[in-house]
């Protein structure tokens, strides 16, 4: 496999294994590590409070504020920190409110994408340090002004990609750079699922939650139980659909692996086959993205058959020209050239949810920044959100890394970033 630069994967050397050596050397190297981590959380819906219990499996931590624009979310959660903490954490229905807590030291944001970027960036001029769930931003732009706030503040960050901290494809990734399979030639990522959307009928939200604060930037859309919590992700000025949503972990993970930054081009084609009318983004889907070293072609179904094969419905093949390999989330498969050649079937559990937390809170701790820095969630965020521009002008995008900046196409270009809706402005000036 080629040569890595700095510029293109800063970092990349990091894997799960010295993760998980500088967990156990760094909590010993600080000075305070015995006194509990005060955080605050935005955004109390289900993998907001994923993130918070795998804190507490970590250890060392104390939740000392909330925040979310449903009041019923917010006093559900208040109710299980208490109960896993012994104390009642603050609540807020305003992030600038809970920023403003009184001996808080870091906080993790776990909203839906239109609200990263200004809360991420405003935690940060507070002096905190941060945890931001993926995707790292809405627009690419978004995400620009993200790394620069970082860099700027110096503050430790970390990027909610936790598939980096499991083992398997740790060792998967591991066993393709030492060349076992050969140069690889091809790339193929795939989460197939059945979406199950609620009612898309627009309704009146429920009293306890404030839906224009909920939609924030966002253009304001008429509440369904479909737009709402959770279902959001397949929502297109949300969420923006599968591919960003969740199909970005697997094109980080292909990234990397290859240690590629952005792609050079990106083509997709899809639609609306069989959940129109419910979802506002394509529930097939297939694109394709030309990096330096080779191909990654990523393709979802949502609304049926994962079940035809469901060992490989969720991860990532890679095609040598020696041996194909395949991995997800628990196990990786090794697969020879030939007919009648057995597998190797490496099977490797691991809690990445935790592990990736416990990695964020030693480099608060220890002042070291972990693995998945902003400008790396940025690249992979660029990746599917190029992808999604692709997907809706129908049109091959040739992509600038340097200046990013979409080549020969200035209608796609204003797709880089949106505009915001009134009192909130959006972050990037350029």
């Amino acid at each position: 496999m080629k040569t890595i630069n700095r510029r293109k994967f800063l970092g990349t050397t990091a894997t799960s294994t010295l993760a998980l050596t500088s967990l156990s050397l760094g909590a010993a190297d600080a000075p305070d590590a015995a006194r509990k981590l005060k955080l605050g959380l935005i955004g109390c819906g289900g993998y907001g409070l994923t993130n918070v219990r795998a804190a507490f499996k970590a250890g060392g931590v104390e939740v000392i504020a909330l925040c979310d624009v449903d009041s019923e979310h917010l006093s559900r959660s208040a109710a299980e920190v208490e109960k896993l903490q012994g104390s009642r954490p603050q609540t807020f229905k305003l992030y600038t409110d809970l920023l403003q807590a009184p001996g808080l030291e870091a906080v993790i944001i776990a909203t839906p994408p239109q609200w990263h970027a200004l809360q991420f960036i405003a935690a940060l001029e507070r002096g905190l340090d941060v945890y931001c769930e993926k995707p790292l931003a809405y627009d690419v732009r978004e995400g620009r002004a993200m790394v620069d706030a970082a860099r700027k503040s110096g503050r430790i960050v970390q990027i909610g990609f936790q598939r980096r901290q499991a083992a398997a494809l740790g060792q998967a990734r591991q066993y393709l750079r030492d060349g076992q399979a050969g140069r690889i030639v091809q790339v193929e990522a795939q989460i197939h699922y059945n979406a199950g959307p609620k009612d898309a009928t627009p309704q009146d939200p429920p009293a306890s939650l404030d839906w224009d604060l909920w939609c924030g930037p966002a253009p304001k859309i008429p509440y369904s139980p479909q737009v709402g919590h959770v279902n959001w992700r397949l929502e297109k000025t949300s969420g923006h659909g599968h591919l960003v949503d969740w199909g970005i972990h697997l094109i980080d993970a292909a990234r990397w692996i290859l240690g590629e930054s952005t792609p050079r081009t990106v083509a997709a084609s899809g639609g609306l086959y069989r959940l129109e009318g419910k979802i506002t983004t394509p529930d097939v889907l297939t694109a394709h993205f030309e990096f330096g070293q080779c191909p990654v072609t990523w393709r979802h179904r949502i609304w049926g058959a994962e079940e035809f094969n469901p060992e490989v419905s969720n991860g990532l093949f890679f095609y040598g020209d020696k041996q194909t390999v395949f991995v997800t989330d628990d196990q990786w498969i090794v697969i020879p050239r030939g007919k009648g050649k057995d597998r190797k079937v490496n099977a490797v559990r691991s809690d990445a949810g935790r592990l990736h937390i416990a990695e964020f809170l030693d480099a608060v701790r220890t002042r070291r920044q972990p693995s998945c820095s902003t400008e790396d969630a940025h690249f992979s965020t660029t990746a599917v959100k190029l992808a999604m521009i692709a997907y809706d002008t129908g049109r091959k995008i040739t992509w600038d890394a340097a200046s990013e900046q979409i080549v020969g196409d200035p209608a796609a270009a204003k797709l880089l970033k949106r505009d915001y809706r009134a009192p909130w402005q959006h972050p990037w000036r350029g």
